[in-house]
Formats: C-alpha cells, sequence, structure tokens
C-alpha cells in the first residue's frame, strides 16, 4: 500500500443520534485512495450506520464528510452515487419479482434508438460478470435465487453504475475460501485501476489476509486504525472490538446416541420452471440425538431447497422422519408442533417481521401455542413474558420488547430468532447459517446455545457458509453439489481447504 497516496475518504467526529441512541459518537475514518479499507466491531458498534452516512442513506447529525479532500453534505444516495461511491448492503435491495439484469440496470436502462436496449443490458452484464468472477444468470427470477446469488447481483449492481469508491456490508459471508480469494482477487484488480474498497467483515482471518489498512469501531467510537494489518493478529482484533478473546467453535466430547430423530429418505425436490434437473436428487441421511450434522455447499447448490423441503416450505417427494413418524404431508405449522425447530437463512426476509415489536417477533411460527396463545386467542401477558425469558436468556440487548425488530442489530435480531426456536425445546432443529453476519460475540453466543443444546440431546442439521463453524461444531459433515450428496466427511481429519474442494467438484 502506498502511504502517501492521498485520501479518497476522510470522516470527521461523525455524531449520528437515533431515538434512545447514539449510534456514531465521535467516529473517524481515513481511507486511502486506492486501497482495500476494512471496518471491524461488533453488531451495534456503529459501522453500518457509519457507512449509510457516507452512503447518504441518513444524515449525520454532527461530523465532515469529505471525497477526495472536498468536503459534501450527501442528502440522499442519489448525491453520493453521483460522486462514484456504490453500497452493497448486508440486507439486500433487490426487487424479487424482476429478472437479475432488471434489477441491475434498474434506474440506469440502456437506450438505443430511443428504445430499451435489452440486449446491451446483457452484454454489459456478462462482460462485468467474467471480468470479476461474478457469474450470474441474467434471466433468472430474483425470487429464485440463492443468497450467494443475490450477494453477486448486488455487486455488479454497483460496478455497473461505475462506482470507484465501493463500500461492502459482509461481502463475503456466503463465500467459501476459494470464492473469497477470487472476490478478492477481482477487488484487487479494481483497486489497481483506481478504485478504492471499503468492507466490512466479522472475519478476522479475512481482514488480516486482505485489507491494506483496518479501522477497529466500538460502541460508536474508533478505538483503533491499524495502518499495517500483519502488526496485529485475529486476537488482537477481537480484543479491541470486544474485550474478550476470539472465540473458537470446537465441540465438546461427542454426544451422538443411537435414536435417529431425523430422516430423510430419496427426498426430491422438482427442477425450477424451464429446467429438467432436480434442485434435489434423491438425497437421503440421518441425524441422531446429541449430534450436529453439517451440510456443506457452495451456495445454489441445493442446501436451502432441502431445508426449505424438510420444513415444508418447498414441495417434495421422498420421507421425512422425526422421531418415526413420516411428516411429509403435514403442513409447516404441523411440522413444528411435531417438534422441528427453524433458523431461517435470511433473519430479515424469513425470520422476522421487522415493524413489530419484539414479543410479537418471538411469537412468530408459535402463535397457536403455549405460552403464546391460550385456546384460540393469543396470550399477550404470556408471549411478553416468554420475549423476557428469551431477551435474557439469550443476550439479547434491546431497550425494552416493545421497540420495532428492525431496531436491533443484525446479532440481536439473529439470537432472538434463535432463542424463540430453543425456548419451544425442538426434537430437531434446522440451523441455516445461524451465524451469519453477527459479530464474535454473538458467534460464541450462538455456538454455546447449539453446543448446549446438543450435550442436552438436540439433533441438529447445521448449514453454513462458515467452513471453520461447520468444521468445529459438526459431528459428521456431508457435501452437497449439484441437489446431491457427494461426500461424507469427518470434522477431525478435514481442512477447509480440502472441504472446500469437496464443495466445488475439484475434489
Amino acid at each position: 500500500m502506498d502511504s502517501t497516496a492521498a485520501y479518497a475518504i476522510e470522516l470527521r467526529d461523525i455524531v449520528k443520534r437515533f431515538p434512545g441512541v447514539v449510534a456514531n459518537d465521535g467516529v473517524n475514518l481515513s481511507v486511502r485512495s486506492g486501497t482495500i479499507h476494512a471496518i471491524v466491531g461488533e453488531n451495534g458498534a456503529g459501522k453500518s450506520t457509519l457507512m449509510k452516512t457516507l452512503y447518504g442513506a441518513h444524515q449525520p447529525d454532527e461530523g465532515m464528510i469529505l471525497v477526495n479532500g472536498e468536503p459534501q453534505r450527501f442528502r440522499s444516495p442519489r448525491d453520493a452515487i453521483a460522486l462514484g461511491i456504490g453500497m452493497v448492503f448486508q440486507h439486500f435491495m433487490l426487487a424479487r419479482n424482476f429478472t437479475v439484469w432488471e434489477n441491475i440496470v434498474l434506474g440506469q436502462e440502456p437506450r438505443r434508438r430511443g428504445r430499451l436496449d435489452i440486449s446491451g443490458a446483457k452484454r454489459s452484464l456478462d462482460e462485468l460478470g467474467q471480468r470479476y468472477g461474478l457469474d450470474v444468470r441474467p434471466d433468472d427470477l430474483i425470487a429464485d435465487l440463492g443468497v450467494g446469488e443475490k450477494q453477486r447481483c448486488e455487486i455488479l449492481k454497483v460496478l455497473y453504475r461505475g462506482a470507484k469508491i465501493l463500500i461492502l456490508d459482509e461481502p463475503t459471508a456466503v463465500l467459501v475460501p476459494q470464492e473469497v480469494d477470487e472476490l478478492f482477487a477481482s477487488l484487487r484488480e479494481l483497486v489497481a485501476a483506481g478504485s478504492t474498497v471499503i468492507f466490512i467483515s466479522h472475519k478476522l482471518d479475512e481482514v488480516l489476509r486482505h485489507a491494506d489498512a483496518i479501522t477497529v469501531i466500538r460502541a460508536g467510537k474508533t478505538v483503533g486504525e491499524i495502518s499495517d494489518p500483519h502488526s496485529v493478529t485475529a486476537r488482537d482484533l477481537a480484543e479491541m472490538m470486544v474485550g474478550s478473546q476470539l472465540p473458537t467453535p470446537e465441540t465438546r466430547t461427542s454426544t451422538v446416541t443411537t435414536h435417529r430423530a431425523l430422516e430423510v429418505r430419496e427426498l426430491t425436490v422438482a427442477p425450477e420452471p424451464g429446467s429438467i434437473k432436480d434442485r434435489v436428487a434423491k438425497v437421503s441421511f440421518e441425524v441422531h440425538r446429541g449430534e450436529i450434522l453439517g451440510i456443506a455447499g457452495v451456495e445454489g447448490n441445493g442446501q436451502s431447497e432441502l431445508v426449505a423441503a424438510i420444513m415444508g416450505l418447498e414441495d417434495s417427494v421422498g420421507t421425512v422422519l422425526v422421531d418415526g413418524l413420516d411428516i411429509n404431508r403435514l403442513s409447516t405449522m404441523q411440522r413444528k408442533a411435531r417438534g422441528i425447530g427453524y433458523i431461517p437463512e435470511d433473519r430479515q426476509q424469513n425470520g422476522l417481521a421487522l415493524e413489530l415489536p419484539l414479543w410479537e417477533n418471538a411469537a412468530l411460527g408459535h402463535q397457536h401455542s403455549e405460552p403464546y396463545a391460550k385456546g384460540r386467542w393469543m396470550n399477550r401477558s404470556g408471549a411478553r413474558q416468554r420475549t423476557r425469558e428469551i431477551v435474557r436468556r439469550f443476550d439479547v440487548r434491546t431497550p425494552s420488547i416493545d421497540v420495532p425488530a428492525f431496531a436491533l442489530s443484525g446479532g440481536n435480531q439473529q439470537k432472538l430468532v434463535v432463542g424463540r426456536e430453543m425456548m419451544s425445546e425442538p426434537k430437531v432443529l434446522l440451523a441455516s447459517h445461524p451465524t451469519r453476519g453477527v459479530d464474535v460475540g454473538a458467534q460464541a453466543v450462538i455456538w454455546d446455545i447449539l453446543r448446549d443444546a446438543r450435550s442436552a440431546g438436540l439433533a441438529t442439521l447445521l448449514i453454513s457458509a462458515d467452513l471453520e463453524e461447520l468444521i468445529g461444531l459438526s459431528d459428521r459433515l456431508l457435501v452437497m453439489l449439484r441437489g446431491q450428496i457427494v461426500a461424507e466427511l469427518d470434522p477431525a481429519t478435514v481442512t477447509p481447504a480440502m472441504l472446500g474442494s469437496y464443495m466445488t467438484g475439484v475434489h
């Protein structure tokens, strides 16, 4: 990194207040041109708020923004985009009922002879995808895509608009190690051409490997500015972030029993319209009481559809047994009543009603059972008391159970979802990316919850893009590729690189 390069971005003494909270309390950030700059901190530390201020999504109450040395005041993202600033949010901003190409060009549609140039739009998209290793299918509907494909669309949307300063919020949360390396290689090409990249991440090893400089934010303040990432370790960063050592997802002594809590036999999910290949093809496995079975796979290889089929959210053929009883003809609500807990991969889209207060969110999916219900009617006092228990037991940091879910940081939203499912005392837990986008503190809490539940006899099916998490928590590992189980691996001997090679079909 060129330490003499001018600053592309300077944020000086930024203060941003919301009702009841000061999200940024005099934050400073300096990012040199032509570098990759990482921002780390706990959920709720103020990272995303700071970046949204830079992007013009809201205005600071105090402080100054400088872009390429010039003071700026953004009234909206349009002003930031006009200056070449683009942001990819952690939670996607895509129109579900539009295709990939329609989303990417939306608002900047190419014209030819006064008409929409569809072929030109798709050609530009293909060129961008090939150049930066972000392959997508232009005519796919966003609603049919996996999380990883949606992430690629968001990045392409920013690049299509010609952004020279890119803000990426958790850009690698859904990528395997090889894909992470490919993404950062692409970002290096952008930087070499004069662009500047700012990315938020909770993956500290990734930050140390790829960032040119690091800013650490804690409780709304800048607590560390590291110009040489080689001078610190992941443990040093974790201590600056949360005041404690970096947790590890290692399991304790085996608690696996011979009792088969979940059995899946020849489960198949039909092809998408226009395709002939099953999204899940005759998948069979079992999960025992006291066991965590991990399933690894690159996004889009059938893991999401598998979990949805077991949960009754996707039509399927085959057999799904819980404690020996076939549930594959039951509704999702009936399956939950038979003992299946569910942590969805996207908490905001599938796990929470963001506008509703926490106590109503705590009842979602359980509103017909005690203590949330009394007979046919909702039991408000019972729901509120149970929510207080979830907040206390699962360390959900909130001023009140009456605040809307959107007021919580991502990590606290996730702990609420996990707590809601665990308090229902399921026999089987389907956990899809349970620590995606949460900080090391919240991550450690969720790991402890899963380990303790395992020791108490819970059977858990774990889907995760975090290979260290999969290897550390799982008793067995299966690999999915193109809708099929292609390998069973021993977590005691497999490495992330080896697991990644199975996931991508190299091995």
